[in-house]
């Protein structure tokens, strides 16, 4: 295997634990909006995106002749799994976890945009497929919470001053 097949594959598996991680990190986020219904359905919705990306990766992978990394995803997992509960105790958790929410999205969305340049070094059409895929519901996502930040703030600013009012 020359340097840009053991690149591309490593990034396979590096866009495989990132979106292992997404999981992780939107089922925390999307625990803790039932407050927040339209959020938590798109939360919800992206979720069976990720997963989907997640089996089409391992699919690419595999056909690639590799095998997904265990070890990296647990570490991913743990990495979410902090992020997750280090929220649980701020108070303006809802608008810190949309916006690292739309962070990541973007981040997700740039490993992609490598993935598509790499498939196409390599003449690999089938993950270019796949990553152009993935890459459209990343940004379907971040543009999603772009949207809705502004008034989800409105929102989370309108429940404090409730409870200060009433306190």
């Amino acid at each position: 295997m020359n340097k840009i097949e053991e690149n591309f594959m490593a990034w396979l598996h590096n866009a495989h634990a990132m979106e292992e991680q997404a999981v992780t990190m939107l089922t925390s986020l999307a625990s803790r909006t039932r407050d927040y219904p339209e959020l938590k359905s798109r939360i919800e919705s992206h979720l069976a995106e990720t997963r989907s990306q997640i089996d089409a990766l391992e699919e690419c992978i595999k056909r690639r002749g590799g095998e997904t990394s265990t070890l990296k995803d647990v570490a991913a997992k743990i990495v979410a799994l902090g992020q997750g509960i280090s929220g649980m105790f701020a108070e303006d958790e809802i608008v810190k976890g949309a916006m690292a929410s739309y962070t990541f999205e973007h981040m997700e969305a740039a490993a992609y945009r490598a993935l598509i340049a790499a498939a196409e070094a390599v003449g690999d059409t089938q993950t270019k497929a796949v990553c152009e895929r993935s890459l459209e519901e990343e940004l379907s996502m971040a543009s999603d919470l772009e949207r809705q930040l502004p008034s989800l703030t409105r929102h989370y600013l309108s429940r404090l001053e409730g409870e200060r009012a009433s306190a």
